[in-house]
């Protein structure tokens, strides 16, 4: 695949002062080594004061995404890769939640992904449960280096392969592999939250151009490809020749890093 990526520095300046919203994956994306950085969370805080929509895309799950989307300075959070949306009104104190799912379809999903459980921790040494699992509503989350000791390429694959053996979706992070049952993805869920709840219909591409997406592994594929300034932090190397799709820009920082130097050179521009 030839290779996409371009120093953050040559995204030209009347582009970035024509962006209208930030969508951001969360982990080794805000985070650095596992923790948000003040200097992260203040970026969103510095960019949604500055009048761009924010929102976080993260595989991360619901009970997470309930605190993120009330307490976090953001518009909306798309959690547990694309399968449901939630927005906070701060005016009415009330939640907007849109699943892909009825409540009654997501638990039917959970006998069959229990059966993807027991496969992978029987057939992959040293692969776990994520201990966020709790907190899931829609998929089930493997982890692989997270509060594990880093397992190779090989062993994800194979835990990929046993996700859609099964018949179900499966998408690496930067930390875990997530599957579920559905057609849904980052992408889709973030696009129509888009347009439902931001009135920005991102099919028109001079719109598209006007929504920055940034991520830093292969999960953020779609939505790499779905934004022509999508942007990679600098870890997004770590995978290069893996992605179906690259971001058009790259960071020098990696992390939290790498997203506080986009949000600066946003806001600059807007200056």
């Amino acid at each position: 695949m030839v290779t996409t990526l371009r120093p953050l520095a040559q995204f030209p300046r009347s582009a970035r002062a024509a962006v209208r919203a930030v969508l951001t994956d969360i982990d080794d994306t805000l985070t650095l080594d596992g923790r948000l950085p003040a200097r992260a969370y203040a970026a969103l805080e510095a960019l949604r004061d500055a009048g761009l929509r924010v929102v976080p895309v993260t595989g991360r799950p619901a009970g997470w995404c309930d605190l993120i989307a009330r307490q976090w300075p953001v518009d909306a959070v798309v959690g547990e890769n694309g399968a449901f949306w939630f927005a906070y009104d701060d005016a009415t104190r009330r939640m907007r939640r849109h699943h892909a799912k009825r409540a009654a379809q997501r638990a039917a999903d959970r006998a069959r992904l229990d059966a993807v459980r027991d496969a992978v921790l029987a057939q992959v040494p040293g692969a776990a449960v994520a201990a966020d699992q709790f907190g899931r509503e829609a998929d089930l989350a493997i982890d692989f280096r997270e509060d594990v000791a880093p397992l190779d390429a090989a062993a994800v694959a194979r835990i990929v392969a046993i996700f859609e053996a099964h018949g179900a979706v499966a998408k690496v992070s930067s930390i875990h592999v997530n599957g579920w049952f559905g057609d849904w993805d980052k992408r889709t869920t973030a696009t129509r939250l888009l347009a439902e709840r931001f009135d920005l219909d991102v099919t028109d591409p001079v719109v598209a151009a006007q929504v920055v997406y940034v991520g830093d592994s292969p999960n953020d594929a779609p939505l790499f490809a779905a934004f022509p300034n999508a942007v990679g932090v600098a870890n997004v190397n770590d995978f290069r020749g893996q992605l179906p799709a690259e971001p058009t820009w790259v960071t020098c920082g990696r992390g939290a890093d790498g997203f506080v130097e986009l949000a600066q050179a946003l806001l600059e521009a807007r200056r």
